[in-house]
């Protein structure tokens, strides 16, 4: 048992010493933050297309404003974000990352994944579509 522990600690502790050693290059996201915020910008915005209200600030352009409305249940991914970022840049940096660098291309990525859903004219219809080969037959 107390092998399984160690052998566990050692993998950590090497995964987070590559994560640091990779290198960070200006205008590029980091590999470790990469998946991260790709999380975090999914939560929102699957969340806010189940949310009325986050849905009319989301039609209207508001991005920041209906992923306000919903934050707090994108959370746990927020907060993966905001540790990783504390430890690879040092503690309090992840908060601040956060409502700065990734909050100011929030709207953008949200607007990039939303719009086309909003935007896309859905019609119900009891009937099924019909075939292109009933449709070019002659009436009879």
């Amino acid at each position: 048992m107390k092998t399984w522990w160690l052998g566990a600690l050692v993998l950590l502790t090497g995964l987070g010493a590559e994560a640091q050693a990779a290198s960070r290059v200006p205008g590029r996201p980091h590999p470790v933050m990469s998946p991260l915020e790709t999380a975090a910008t999914a939560c929102f915005a699957e969340t806010i297309l189940s949310n009325p209200a986050a849905m009319r600030h989301a039609r209207a352009g508001r991005w920041y404003e209906a992923a306000g409305v919903i934050g707090f249940l994108c959370r746990p991914e927020v907060d993966a974000m905001v540790r990783a970022h504390d430890g690879l840049h040092g503690r309090g940096t992840g908060e601040r990352f956060f409502r700065t660098a990734y909050t100011r291309h929030l709207g953008e990525e949200l607007a990039g994944r939303l719009l086309p859903m909003l935007t896309r004219q859905d019609v119900a219809s009891a009937e099924p579509a019909p075939d292109k080969a009933e449709t070019d037959k002659p009436a009879e």
